[in-house]
């Protein structure tokens, strides 16, 4: 009847999806304002796959070259989204942004997996997540 095993420690709740939301709703909004609506869609997709990819690699923070390579891979994007011309038509925005924006994501991950690769070759695996 007594159930004798220990209680399970529960994990703290992760608020990292409503604060990357809290981060991104000014930017669109901001470009809103600006009558830039896709832009600041495209944005808001481009700087929250960059958030996601930090986040789901923050082991690694504490490495400079892995925030070298966030900056160069934001230096990237400003002319990719600046220059594109997003089409006008009945398909809603989101249509075609949100699978650029997946394809992004894995780009980005893929990224730091190889500067991982290239800059901890040689260092334990307690050096690496340090």
């Amino acid at each position: 009847m007594l159930d004798d095993t220990p209680p399970v420690e529960r994990e703290p709740t992760d608020y990292s999806g409503p604060i990357i939301v809290a981060i991104l709703a000014p930017v669109f909004l901001l470009f809103v304002f600006l009558g830039k609506k896709d832009m600041g869609l495209a944005v808001s997709i481009v700087l929250g796959m960059v958030i996601l990819a930090v986040r789901l690699h923050w082991k690694l923070r504490k490495h400079v070259w892995f925030w070298a390579m966030i900056f160069l891979i934001l230096t990237v994007h400003i002319p990719l989204v600046s220059f594109v011309k997003w089409p006008k038509g009945n398909v809603p925005t989101l249509a075609y942004t949100m699978p650029l924006g997946i394809a992004d994501f894995l780009m980005i991950s893929g990224a730091i997996r190889l500067g991982k690769r290239l800059f901890l070759h040689g260092l334990s695996s307690d050096d690496q997540e340090e």
